[in-house]
Formats: C-alpha cells, structure tokens, sequence
C-alpha cells in the first residue's frame, strides 16, 4: 500500500486491515468457495483456527496477568463489564424487534458482547492516552486467557434463552480447537515463547491470515445461504446503529464507574478501553468453532462493524484524553 493511501486511511481512522477484512467478503461473494474447494477450504480454517489459538497460548504470559494483580479491583470492573454486564446488554438488544434487528442477526450481538476485550488496540489507545499501560497489558491479557473458556460458556448460555445453545459436538470442538492448543501453547512457551518474541511480524501474518481465511470460509457459506438476499443495506445501517449504542453505552459505564470507584486519571483509560473494547482476532476464529458454518457469516457482521466503530472512537477519545494529560494543571 503506498504512502499517500496509508496517509488518507490514518486520517480517516480507517484500519487498513478492516479493509483486507471487507475486501474477502467481496470475493467471497463474488466467488465462493463450493463442492470440494469448499471441503478444503474448511479443514484449513480448522488447521488455521487451531494455529492462531497456539499461538495466542504461546504469547500470552501467566506471569503478566500475576503480576498485575496487586491492582484487582481495577481488572475485577473491566473484567466484570466484559462478561457480566456487556453480555447482558447484549441479551437486551437482540429482544429488539426484527424492524429494529432481524433475528437472523440478533445472534451475532450477543456473540460480540461475549468476547474477550482485545490487547493491541486497549494497550496501544491506552499508550497514547498517557494511561496506565501496564494494567492495561495485564487486564488484557487476563481478559483473553479467560476468554477462551468464558465466551464459549457465555454464548452458550445467553443463546439457549434464545432457543439455541451448545451442543456436545461443539464442545467438542472446543476443547479440540480452541482449549487444547492454547494449554499447548501455553505448556510450550518457556521454549517458543522467545522465538515467536523476535518473529512478530511472522506471527502476525499468521494471525491476521486465519482470520482471513475464516472471513472467507464463513461468508463463503452465507452467501451460498443468501445472506445478501436476508440482510439487505437498511439491516446493515440498523446493526450498526445497534454497535455504536451498544459501544457508546459501555463506554459510559467505564468512566462513570472509574470515577466512582475513585481510579486515577491513569488508571480511567485502561478501564474505558478495556471495558468497552472487543477483539476481532479472537472473535472471528472462535465463530468458526462455535457456530454451523451456513451461520458464521451472520455471527460476524456485528463483530467486524464494532471492531471499525472501536477503532475510530477510541482513537478519537485517546487524543483527547493526551491532549488533557498536556494541559497545564492537569495531572494523571
């Protein structure tokens, strides 16, 4: 991508990523995957799926998480604003009406409000609001260990009063694809863990890649479904209007609550972005696991509408909260 183009994304607060993102669901509609390509396709989401959560084990550092925990009771808010009250409001707006959100979408709702906060993004935002980056790292670090066995459980639960639920195939496929290679990950990393330190950008790729192929792989299926032919460009603008309250409302509540309970100025912004963040590279290979294939397409709307809104509103927010940090008479 040349410079000038990164230059007018950067001023727009468009993720080029996000783009890559929009760019497989193009080609995915124009060209999905059928028959035996489709076979293919979907063992090497599994492969692909399996290799992000090693490799997600093998970063991750228990040792991080412990050692942030002397300051609890700012990682107990954010953690109980990521799966306690952020996945029950998302049970109350999938209770909306289908003028408001269609059913076929209401799923993937909840399935956002579930998922883990994310750890580049609530680091980084939190960097550049002069916050305290080091709970930041070790709530986000937290928040994705746990997310890895809490989400699935979270997503069972709300959608059986929904009428849907886990099955045992899925929790199957759980401990197979998600829990097994993370704890293998996790059990490596004393001897990986310094390798894949110095190859970031290799492991990146790797990353950012799975979730490709699991965009393709998903709305590959949906659009041999006809999501376009159920979710038309009124439904699309609907759902995002239900992202942005849905971010807006949490985004509130982290700094009511930050306040309230007395945190620093430091300390605000790693609450607020890590209690109103959700991540996109654990969402979309968890999808792929928890949900038929004909529906993950659907599930995923919602996750990567949010995951852009996130993105612009944090970027804005965390300039604004710099700019006062270099106020005279300001102090964090």
């Amino acid at each position: 991508m040349s410079r000038p183009v990164r230059g007018l994304l950067a001023r727009l607060r468009i993720d080029p990523y996000i783009l890559a993102i929009l760019a497989t669901v193009g080609v995915a509609s124009l060209l999905p995957a059928r028959g035996e390509a489709a076979d293919i396709v979907g063992w090497a989401t599994k492969i692909g799926v399996a290799l992000v959560f090693f490799l997600h084990g093998a970063k991750l550092s228990p040792q991080a998480v412990a050692a942030g925990i002397g300051h609890w009771r700012l990682h107990l808010t954010v953690l109980l604003s990521t799966f306690a009250l952020f996945p029950l409001a998302g049970l109350a707006f999938a209770q909306l009406p289908d003028w408001i959100l269609p059913a076929a979408l209401a799923p993937g709702l909840i399935y956002l409000a579930c998922l883990p906060s994310t750890i580049q993004s609530q680091v980084g935002f939190t960097a550049i609001a002069n916050g305290n980056v080091a709970a930041a790292v070790c709530g986000a670090s937290a928040s994705n260990i746990l997310g890895v066995a809490v989400t699935p459980l979270l997503v069972g639960l709300l959608l059986s009063a929904q009428g849907g639920g886990l099955s045992w195939g899925s929790v199957q496929a759980i401990l197979l694809q998600l829990l097994a290679p993370f704890i293998a990950g996790q059990l490596l990393r004393r001897w990986i863990g310094g390798f894949i330190e110095r190859h970031k950008k290799a492991a990146s790729l790797v990353d950012r890649g799975s979730i490709l192929l699991v965009v393709y792989n998903a709305f590959s299926e949906a659009v041999v479904e006809g999501i376009w032919r159920q979710v038309s460009i009124p439904d699309l603008l609907r759902l995002s209007a239900c992202c942005l309250v849905l971010m807006a409302l949490a985004m509130i509540w982290a700094v009511w609550i930050s306040r309230r309970l007395g945190f620093s100025k430091a300390d605000e912004p790693a609450v607020l972005f890590g209690a109103s963040n959700k991540s996109l590279a654990a969402g979309a290979p968890m999808a792929a696991v928890l949900f038929p294939a004909a529906t993950v397409g659907f599930v995923l709307l919602p996750v990567m509408l949010y995951h852009q809104f996130q993105l612009m509103a944090c970027a804005a927010i965390a300039g604004r909260y710099a700019k006062r940090a270099d106020t005279p008479g300001e102090t964090g």
